[in-house]
């Protein structure tokens, strides 16, 4: 069956992956982000539900998106982690709270955590914050969202072409993007709900 399927961060590595695989999977993509496509920005509430008021319904919403600080443990400042949790956490979750009611019957959301909420690198402590709050987030709204409408994340490790960021992640296995999008993919088109992929 085909969906109607909104993806934000779709200029991005992962979510431009995203977008192309639901579409090989015969749904109809719509493209969103700050910065092409259709225009939004997750921590303006009203850019949110100007968003949905021009788009309409949907039968799924992902979102590749949210910036945090890469910064030594000492050199983190509370406004990092402020900014951090405003930008990669509650936005995604205000896209589901403010969404919800725009996702029909049976429709999924699938937000994009990563490997830093459980596994630590030297600069990664407001990104495994922000990180960690997703996924909990997931768990806990899976059990409340209405309509039978589910819930995961998707929590890649570092990705294997975003080159620039390797020598932060010594030793980690290198997620092909590829196979990030593949578990969203098994997020929207299956049937779990509360759970965290990673990949």
């Amino acid at each position: 069956m085909t969906k109607r399927i909104l993806v934000v961060g779709a200029r991005g590595l992962i979510g431009s992956e995203a977008a192309s695989a639901l579409e090989a999977a015969g749904h109809e993509v719509i493209r969103a982000s700050r910065s092409s496509g259709e225009h939004v920005d997750l921590t303006d509430p009203a850019s949110i539900e100007a968003l949905f008021e021009r788009i309409g319904d949907v039968d799924a919403v992902v979102s590749t998106t949210g910036v945090v600080a890469f910064k030594p443990f000492t050199e983190l400042t509370l406004d990092d982690f402020r900014d951090g949790v405003a930008d990669k956490a509650l936005g995604q979750i205000a896209l589901v709270t403010l969404g919800a009611a725009h996702v029909r019957d049976g429709g999924s959301f699938t937000l994009t955590s990563g490997v830093l909420s459980a596994e630590p690198i030297e600069t990664g402590a407001a990104a495994s914050v922000a990180n960690g709050a997703l996924d909990s987030f997931a768990i806990a709204a899976a059990v409340g969202l209405p309509r039978g409408i589910r819930i995961n994340t998707v929590s890649p490790s570092v990705i294997a072409e975003a080159t620039g960021y390797h020598s932060s992640f010594p030793g980690f296995p290198q997620t092909p993007v590829a196979e990030a999008a593949r578990a969203v993919v098994r997020s929207v088109d299956g049937v779990e709900t509360g759970q965290i992929f990673s990949v």
